[in-house]
Parts: C-alpha cells; structure tokens; sequence
C-alpha cells in the first residue's frame, strides 16, 4: 500500500511544481514578449529529447521486467522441485516419508518466513537455509532404495534436489537492485530535462496548456515507478512473489505465519 502512497504523492509534488513555475513565469514575462510562435530549433531539440529519453525508459523498463520475469521463474522451479520430492517420497517407508517431507515442509516455512524478508531487503540469506536443503539432500541420497519403485523415485529425487538447489542459488544471486545507480542517474536527470522543456515552448496559463503539462508530468512520475517497483525482483514488501511456496505448501507456509 506504501507504494501507492509514495506515487500518488510524487505525482502531486511533480505536477504542482510544473503549475506552480508556469504562473511564476507568466507573471515575470516581459510585456513585449512574443508567446505565439517558437524557434524551429526549439521545439526541433525538444522531440529529440523526448525520442531519446522514452527510449532508454523503455529500455529500462525492458530489463526490469526481464529481471522480475526470470526471479518469478526461479521461485517457481524451486517450489515445483520440492513439491515433486514431497511427493515423490511416497514410494519409501512410513518413518522415512514423514522425516522427509517434515524436512521439505522446514525448509519452505523457513525460506517464506526468515529469507523472504531478506531478500525484499537485499540482504543475504541466512546459513539456515542452506543448511535444511544440505540436510534434505544428505537424507534423501543415504537412503538406499529397497524396492524397484524405490530404485526408480531415488534418481528423480536426487534431481529435484539438484533443481531446487540450482533455483534457489539462482534466487538468491537476483536479489537486489537490476540497475545500476548510474542507470537511475541518468533516468532521473533525463526526466528533470525532459519536464524542464516543458517551459522553452512558451508555454502559457491556459487550461488545456497546463493539463498537458501536468498530465505529460505525470506519466513520467508513472513509469519512474514503473522502473522503481519492478527494480525488485521479489518485491518491495510482503511475500506475494513466493506464491508458488503459498499455492504448493499452504500447511508449511501457515506454520511459517504462525
């Protein structure tokens, strides 16, 4: 909810900057002025401006998006990958399948509860985690199979194991900011420059002339958040990209919230 806060306010902040310096200037424009007509290379300069910077704001949302796109797909294989061991254990005795699918169920409350948080903070991800999925692997590779199903389950499993290890390690190295800092610089400057020539067209105090203004000011405040928001690829806050753990594991996650 905080993000929406945060671009309502940035949206009002910007566009009553943009209103509030066009009276100013309209008030200190000299008498003689002429508003009707501007230089060629005025509004010549203006569009290239323009042009340039919606590209490399497309651009940056392109990567973002990518970015989320491939962290959402590495929660998602991690996720199915212990799925399929939780189920695929069926094949082993009692004692064994509990033991197993009891060390799944730790490791996804532990992951939803305590590296969730994390990794929206861009922090590192606690030794815990690691060391549940170590002990998860160390179980299910000691376990000699017994029977000829459990000779067929043992491979696969050690292969989900291998998946979800992979995917984690993945999720773990995507954490973080996808842009650079010198990125949002020049995001930032360009959308300063951009709204700033605004004001060489002459603009004046009209009601359409100032809705344009503060609409175009506003779409540029928007797809600044657009790129902010999506430059997490798990989110700013609260655990809504680890739904497949959520959608997979409900007992586990409901033991992690409580």
């Amino acid at each position: 909810m905080y993000e929406w806060l945060i671009l309502a306010v940035s949206m009002v902040l910007v566009c009553a900057a943009v209103l509030a310096f066009t009276n100013l200037r309209h008030r200190r424009v000299a008498e003689d002025e002429d508003t009707n007509e501007t230089p060629d290379v005025i509004e010549y300069m203006t569009m290239m401006v323009g042009v340039v910077y919606a590209i490399v704001l497309g651009l940056a949302i392109a990567g973002v998006w990518e970015a989320r796109g491939a962290a959402e797909d590495n929660v998602r294989r991690e996720a199915q990958a212990l799925y399929e061991v939780s189920q695929r254990v069926d094949v082993y005795p009692g004692p064994v399948r509990d033991r197993i699918r009891d060390e799944v169920s730790d490791y996804v409350s532990h992951t939803v509860a305590v590296d969730w948080p994390l990794l929206t903070d861009d922090k590192a991800p606690s030794a815990e985690g690691t060391a549940l999925l170590g002990k998860l692997r160390t179980d299910i590779t000691h376990q000699s199979p017994a029977t000829e199903l459990q000779a067929q389950a043992y491979q696969p499993l050690l292969d989900h194991i291998a998946t979800a290890d992979d995917a984690r390690h993945a999720r773990n190295q995507g954490a973080g900011s996808t842009l650079p800092g010198m990125v949002w610089f020049g995001l930032l400057t360009g959308a300063v420059v951009t709204i700033g020539l605004i004001f060489t067209l002459q603009i004046r105090r009209s009601g359409r002339e100032l809705l344009l203004a503060g609409l175009f000011s506003a779409l540029i405040v928007f797809l600044l958040f657009l790129v902010w928001s999506l430059d997490a690829p798990f989110g700013r806050e609260g655990t809504d990209a680890a739904a497949p753990f959520l959608d997979l594991f409900p007992a586990a996650v409901a033991q992690a919230a409580g």
